[in-house]
């Protein structure tokens, strides 16, 4: 059997660079590339795909609002994650949004194939590292101790939270923000408020400064 698959990335050298990969193992065919989210709709509306393989970074857009699109759209297709995103702060929502797998970009090929061959098989993937960092924070939630680093961390923050502190990263202001994501002004700065507080910002200038950074990053 093949399994006919869609690359999702913004970088059109990296793609045919991974469907190369991906094509050594004769039961895979890359039928389909997007660089956007739009032309990943229309692609996968007109065809369907059993494994969509999907970078968070598309430009302004949201990968993981892209998952949850994908999905309802062809709810049997599934998803894997491909992204330089460090896992630590995407896996798991990635997996909340519907992925079966994650995988950084700085992996070896082998555990590309890896974590195709995993999610193709009907299991989760994830890296021992990120295994073993899930079990831990479960651990922690079953008896919580007060750890300040974790205070410190944008894993605190929730999705649509995450959205607009990488959007400030990326340079967007308040009216642009809202704009784009369809929410008032009022929200937007609301949750920047509240993005302060959780990530200890004493300023507007300082949370864009760490926004930034956290992009770059």
């Amino acid at each position: 059997m093949n399994y006919s698959v869609l690359i999702i990335d913004d970088h059109p050298l990296f793609s045919r660079g991974l469907a190369q990969l991906i094509e050594t193992q004769k039961t895979y065919k890359v039928t389909g590339f997007a660089k956007s989210r739009q032309e990943a709709l229309s692609i996968i509306n007109e065809k369907q795909f059993d494994l969509a393989i999907v970078d968070l970074n598309l430009g302004m857009e949201d990968g993981l609002e892209l998952i949850k699109d994908l999905l309802a759209y062809c709810p049997r297709t599934i998803i894997l994650v491909l992204s330089m995103h460090d896992e630590r702060f995407y896996a798991e929502r990635a997996l909340k949004a519907g992925a079966k797998g994650y995988i950084m970009k700085a992996e070896a090929e082998t555990q590309v194939i890896n974590a195709i061959q995993t999610v193709m098989n009907g299991e989760i993937y994830l890296s021992d590292k990120e295994k073993e960092r899930l079990d831990s924070v479960k651990k922690e939630k079953a008896n919580p101790i007060i750890n300040k680093d974790s205070y410190d961390s944008v894993s605190v923050l929730s999705d649509r939270q995450l959205q607009i502190f990488t959007l400030i990263g990326k340079g967007l202001g308040t009216v642009e923000i809202a704009n784009k994501l369809n929410l008032s002004i009022k929200t937007i700065d609301t949750h920047k408020e509240n993005i302060k507080s959780k990530l200890h910002c004493s300023s507007s200038a300082e949370l864009r400064q760490m926004a930034i950074e956290w992009t770059m990053h």
